[in-house]
């Protein structure tokens, strides 16, 4: 590899040249075509709006055929690209815990009526602002968060619905095969922080306490404001001083409804906190609350008496949002029975990171063109989105090897860029100036053919040609 313009990191480097060599060895079928297509992807002068257009690039040395032919008959191993995929280095909190946020991103295709697999997805802000169901191919992603004035996340697993599957037990598997992939990776090890795993309203966060609690995890979930949980029961010895006349103990003690403040007596810890955009934030929370479930829907066919799952409910009030509208109350579940004052400021904080998968899904639908595909198969649409999600990855390993957008660089010791401290991942991967590659690639080179010459061999090198390795052009 030789470097132009600037010194980077060395380990940087290495990380990134071992990532792209395990991600290629992933690619068991059309391995070239399939490369190629992720090396235009990431050096597309601009938003990605068709596919048509990488083959343009100057990395894609193959016809456009040969891209279609990657994507409808590619192959690739995912069970070892998640392992790669688990084993770089994942952004860490600030006591070296990691934070994992879950969430759906739908892929909309109602248009092509042959298309499998297809069901409706729920949408919003279509149109005139209208809730609508349209029909497509949702994913579930799970990255890791990272913590500061930064919107980067690390993707770690993409699944695909399928029509008729239930959304909490897919991202329970998925979950607990990420977690089994973590600890094989020494991601997590014994006596390190629980892994913490942020969801947002539309799952079962309580449901998924239960079906993971055998994990090194513990579960944060936003619910909604017209909930009512109930208190710890009674102890024997509390109920029969309070029934004299006996009968049968309860299994849950008083409600606690969310919209009845009545109800909310003996809080367990509260906070207040100064914040720049929100004024103050005041956090409450309550131990030890539980739903009372009914042998219905998920728990319909459960055996033997329901659970009772406990936690900890956070209630979060600020002053104003930056929009000017009225702030609502937050309310979140957290899976721990109890929570310190501290706990509680630090699990709000922390819910709020989960807005970096919104970034994410940002990301790779409007620059790097997740969703602008025209594809027909299911199968075509998994390939392509564990090349987005490569793709990403590589952009996150390359920070350290960018020049910032405004172009503040220097060079410390000798140890490479210093990258600016605020960053995101469309301000990096914009940049005015950019640090070009040149690397030796993992596969074999392309023959003549296609109107198109044979690539020329490096000096000193058999079957190896030059390319661009990780080129980022200014978006315009």
């Amino acid at each position: 590899m030789s470097l132009l313009c600037v010194r980077v990191p060395q380990d940087a480097i290495a990380q990134l040249s071992c990532f792209r060599a395990d991600f290629y060895d992933s690619l068991t079928s059309r391995a070239d075509a399939l490369f190629e297509l992720t090396d235009s992807l990431l050096c597309a002068d601009g938003p990605v709006k068709t596919l048509v257009g990488l083959a343009l690039e100057p990395e894609h040395r193959r016809g456009h055929g040969a891209l279609y032919g990657g994507l409808n008959r590619g192959r690739i191993e995912v069970a070892r690209l998640r392992r790669v995929l688990a084993s770089v280095t994942l952004p860490r909190s600030a006591n070296s815990r990691l934070v994992l946020a879950v969430d759906v991103s739908p892929w909309l295709r109602p248009d092509p009526a042959t298309s499998d697999a297809r069901f409706f997805c729920h949408t919003y802000g279509r149109g005139e602002n209208k809730h609508l169901m349209i029909p497509g191919w949702p994913y579930s992603w799970i990255v890791a968060l990272e913590t500061g004035r930064s919107s980067w996340t690390a993707p770690l697993d993409a699944v695909r619905l399928r029509p008729g599957d239930d959304l909490a037990a897919v991202a329970a598997a998925q979950v607990r095969d990420l977690v089994k992939r973590l600890v094989e990776a020494g991601q997590w090890n014994v006596g390190d922080p629980l892994i913490r795993i942020v969801f947002d309203a539309g799952y079962d966060v309580m449901r998924l306490a239960w079906l993971l609690s055998d994990l090194p995890v513990e579960l944060l979930g936003r619910l909604r404001s017209d909930r009512v949980m109930r208190r710890p029961a009674p102890s024997r010895e509390e109920y029969y001083r309070a029934h004299p006349r006996g009968g049968h103990p309860p299994r849950h003690g008083s409600e606690f409804i969310f919209k009845d403040p009545r109800t909310w007596d003996n809080r367990d810890a509260e906070t207040k906190t100064l914040t720049t955009r929100y004024g103050t934030a005041h956090a409450q929370s309550w131990d030890r609350l539980h739903p009372e479930l009914q042998q219905r829907a998920a728990w319909r066919n459960h055996p033997g008496k329901l659970p009772v799952i406990e936690g900890t409910v956070i209630r979060l009030q600020v002053d104003r949002l930056p929009s000017g509208g009225d702030p609502k109350p937050l309310w979140l579940w957290w899976s721990q029975p109890t929570a310190t004052p501290a706990d509680t400021d630090q699990v709000w904080q922390e819910f709020l990171r989960r807005f970096g998968i919104e970034h994410f899904f940002r990301m790779i639908k409007q620059t790097l063109g997740w969703t602008a595909p025209k594809l027909r198969d299911p199968e075509a649409a998994d390939n392509w989105t564990w090349l987005v999600a490569t793709a990403y990855t590589q952009l996150r390993l390359a920070r350290p090897l960018a020049i910032g957008p405004s172009g503040r660089a220097s060079v410390a010791d000798g140890a490479g860029v210093d990258v600016p401290t605020t960053t995101s991942p469309t301000a990096e991967a914009c940049g005015d100036t950019l640090i070009c590659t040149v690397q030796k690639y993992p596969f074999r080179p392309i023959q003549a053919g296609c109107g198109r010459v044979a690539a020329p061999l490096l000096p000193g090198y058999t079957a190896v040609r030059p390319a661009s390795a990780a080129t980022v052009a200014p978006v315009r």
